[in-house]
């Protein structure tokens, strides 16, 4: 697997030299200062390229291109928007980079409530709580409907939990999950996120699924031509957040969105702590089913609880088994060099970490500080390399 380390560009805390010496040997990054819908130049896709590889490293996926709301909603400016999206595409590829992860998530990327959670070894830790959360959406946006959309006893203690909090914490809760999280493309306001997503009122999972497809349909042809794999990410968490349909979410919806079109270049991101955030999804199983279609992989893990809560985990703890999922991805880049694939190295990245030590006194993006993600990076490592032995001995 080829070690790899996401870093938001120049303005990134964590350097290219401290990727580098985490043991890090492929950089994730996208061009976060262009996230407005513009084509990506070959000029800025080149800059790009030239920092990763002065540091010693290799641009090795492209996270992300963001996918305006124009193409979920297949609106009037649809057209506008996947036709730049497109050129982005064709551009990077020309430009050396292989793969392109993306994700097709209405109004929030990935979501959180809490960025700070004590873990019990003083560490600090990313937190979905389903009762803040619906708190929230009922009880401070106001959401017409939400109410209804959430079972009773839920409701009931998120109206408590409410009353329990003073303005500065629900002023923290509403910036957490709506001020915009790392590699997310939007930002909002209480007012803002209320228009955009009364935009989406009349989009069902159906809806939202075939224009999906009909993304697929425009994009995947223009990654074959550029040699590059395109890797959906799920949707994190896996379920609906504010009534909105999110359609990548379990085996099921991969089923359809790999069979509409189907080309190894349509691939997905298997993220293990998004697959494995939802009740029923058996992140190894997904893993096993489309080994051939995953061209990149999110290392890390969750615990979750049986309210839709969950607290993002140390990378060999929480709910996923690790060691089993590193060996269903390591036989496939076997089969894959077997068989004469060219991508039979499929890189990786520790996903997240805890806030650990020092890092803790200093200015960070959430998730993405570097001790935690060095500690995660070298715990993986060591299950790769006890993997491998253990394949050798059986052999």
């Amino acid at each position: 697997m080829l070690e790899s380390w996401r870093w938001f560009g120049p303005q990134d805390p964590v350097t290219l030299s401290h990727a580098r010496q985490a043991g890090a040997h492929g950089i994730v990054t996208a061009l976060h200062h262009l996230y407005d819908g513009r084509v990506w130049t070959p000029d800025d896709i080149a800059e790009r390229m030239a920092l990763v590889r002065n540091a010693g490293m290799v641009w090795s996926v492209c996270e992300s291109i963001p996918v305006n709301s124009a193409i979920k909603l297949r609106n009037e400016n649809w057209r506008r928007y996947v036709d730049a999206w497109k050129q982005s595409l064709a551009n990077l590829g020309k430009g050396g980079v292989p793969v392109v992860c993306y994700n097709f998530m209405p109004v929030v990327d990935w979501t959180r409530t809490n960025l700070l959670y004590p873990t019990p070894v003083g560490g600090l830790a990313l937190r979905f709580d389903m009762i803040d959360f619906i708190a929230y959406d009922a009880f401070v946006l106001k959401r017409p409907g939400a109410e209804a959309g959430y079972e009773g006893a839920l409701v009931e203690a998120a109206r408590k939990r409410l009353e329990g909090m003073s303005e500065h914490d629900v002023e923290t809760l509403e910036r957490n999950i709506i001020a915009g999280l790392p590699g997310g493309e939007d930002s909002y306001t209480r007012e803002t996120i209320r228009r955009h997503i009364t935009s989406f009122d009349d989009l069902s999972d159906d809806d939202m699924r075939s224009n999906l497809v009909e993304f697929l349909k425009e994009v995947v042809p223009v990654a074959v031509e550029n040699n590059v794999r395109l890797a959906i990410h799920p949707d994190d968490p896996p379920f609906s957040l504010f009534g909105l349909p999110r359609v990548v979410s379990k085996t099921e919806d991969l089923d359809v969105l790999l069979a509409a079109v189907d080309h190894t270049a349509n691939g997905i991101t298997l993220c293990a702590g998004s697959y494995g955030s939802r009740h029923g999804n058996d992140v190894v199983a997904i893993a096993d089913r489309f080994a051939e279609r995953i061209h990149f992989a999110h290392l890390r893990n969750v615990s979750k609880e049986p309210d839709g809560s969950f607290i993002e985990s140390e990378h060999l703890a929480g709910d996923v088994n690790m060691v089993s999922l590193i060996s269903v991805l390591r036989r496939e880049e076997r089969r894959r060099a077997a068989s004469g694939r060219t991508d039979s190295v499929i890189p990786m990245r520790p996903d997240h970490g805890h806030l650990l030590i020092d890092d803790q006194t200093k200015k960070v993006n959430p998730g993405y500080s570097c001790i935690g993600r060095l500690k995660g990076l070298a715990e993986l490592r060591g299950v790769i390399a006890a993997v491998d032995q253990l394949d050798v001995q059986a052999a």
